[in-house]
């Protein structure tokens, strides 16, 4: 351990000496740092450029399915008939008269005062019967016997009334499903409580008045699912004339679709744009240039191309630009609604085929660069952490490299204090010798 005795002897500032020294021997470690965050800084932005193509890569494979681009609207005639389109949805259009609407059973007790005490309650559902313990309980813990016992009926008291100033109640039951599906039993003491209410089932006719071909369609609930192929018809009254309900292209939801591919593509170009740019700043009269982080990354700008090519290359001998997708002059895509409306009015089943193929390439050229496993960007990034790895243990190596060298300056130095101190003591002996020398000789 080297001895703390700064210039004692000496001087010298020998601590602080020493820590300029280990400046000039720490330079090969801090250019090593400075690798390791413009490594990492790099590894960063590779992640972010990863993350934006995953997102327009899985975007752009939505679009590339099956139906990807199929987008349809539906208008109904009344507002008590509602149509809801979902995926397989085709064009189309059905007129029906809504006959009954589904109801849920109800049925009541006779009113009392408080729950007879002793009366048995019994519920048969689907035929399986169900004795509730009602034994010493009040109305209260009977109906939350009833609602814990999830039979698929609920209970509810509800005030009936007074008999001789003493409040009445009855307990309503009620089917928790609507349909004919859902009907049940309620007995008090092995009575049936009948219902006030039957459970039944929506019933909807189809081409009414049309002979050979009117039919009758039922639902346990008020929503007919798949009445036509994607859609779902959910009804509300009861209509005396039959209503139409149209299901047609929806040409804004699919130039939406369009405009969404795109914009993903913009994403991705403008931030390869950005942290490609060179910039020139002056400062004190000093200019300085200063490039992103893929200036002159070679493989960043082929990875643009590549995504830039499978959007704007030509389709069958045709420009993509046709349909409103256009690359322009400043490398990027832009998308012309009004075009792509135009082209897909003229010609729907070619311009979604077209977008359909367009987003196909787009979904390769992104899993080609971000694939989890052999992706370009994948890999690079993979190296990026290895090397900022390699690098990190070289600092390492270098701390201990440099605790080792200032630890033996720091003893060369203690050392040298030592020996100083040593070298003067000897002088001051002799000194003191040649005066007790001198003084003799004037003696004599």
């Amino acid at each position: 351990m080297a001895l703390g005795i700064d210039g004692l002897i000496s001087g010298i500032k020998t601590t602080e000496m020493i820590t300029e020294l280990m400046k000039v021997e720490a330079r090969p470690q801090a250019l090593l740092k400075q690798k390791v965050e413009t490594n990492k800084l790099f590894a960063t932005a590779l992640q972010n450029l990863n993350s934006k193509i995953a997102s327009l890569t899985e975007a752009a494979g939505k679009i590339a399915k099956p139906a990807g681009t199929e987008r349809y609207t539906a208008v109904s005639g009344s507002d008590s008939i509602k149509a809801t389109v979902k995926t397989g949805a085709a064009a189309g259009s059905l007129d029906l008269t809504v006959n009954k609407l589904a109801t849920a059973q109800v049925s009541l007790s006779g009113a009392m005062a408080a729950w007879p005490n002793g009366d048995a309650l019994s519920i048969s559902v689907d035929g399986a019967i169900t004795e509730l313990d009602t034994a010493g309980k009040s109305m209260d813990e009977v109906i939350s016997t009833v609602n814990k016992a999830n039979l698929g009926v609920t209970a509810v008291k509800i005030a009936a009334g007074s008999v001789d100033g003493v409040q009445q109640y009855r307990m309503q039951f009620t089917a928790a499903e609507t349909g004919a599906a859902g009907a049940f039993t309620v007995s008090q003491n092995g009575t049936d409580l009948g219902a006030i209410r039957a459970g039944s089932d929506a019933e909807v006719t189809l081409w009414a008045g049309v002979p050979g071909a009117e039919t009758k369609i039922t639902s346990a609930t008020n929503t007919f699912a798949d009445l036509m192929p994607g859609v779902d018809i959910t009804v509300s009254a009861v209509s005396a004339q039959p209503v139409t309900v149209a299901v047609s292209r929806d040409a804004k939801a699919i130039s939406d679709v369009a405009a969404s591919l795109v914009t993903g593509l913009t994403d991705v170009f403008n931030y390869i744009d950005r942290n490609s740019a060179v910039s020139v700043n002056t400062s004190d009269g000093v200019t300085k240039t200063t490039g992103g982080v893929f200036t002159g990354d070679s493989a960043t700008r082929s990875l643009k191309q590549s995504i830039i090519d499978a959007a704007t290359g030509a389709l069958d001998g045709r420009s993509p630009s046709e349909i409103g997708i256009t690359l322009t002059k400043y490398g990027t895509v832009e998308f012309d609604a009004e075009k792509f409306s135009t082209a897909l009015a003229a010609d729907p089943e070619k311009t979604q085929a077209a977008l359909t193929a367009i987003a196909s390439r787009v979904e390769a050229a992104g899993k080609a660069a971000s694939d989890k496993y052999d992706g370009s960007i994948t890999k690079r990034i993979t190296s990026q952490e290895t090397v900022v790895k390699s690098l990190n243990t070289q600092v390492e190596d270098w701390d201990r490299r440099l605790a080792s060298r200032e630890s033996t300056l720091k003893m060369i130095w203690s050392n040298l204090e030592v020996k100083l101190g040593t070298l003067n003591s000897q002088m001051d002996w002799l000194t003191g010798q040649l005066d007790s020398l001198s003084a003799s000789s004037s003696k004599k």
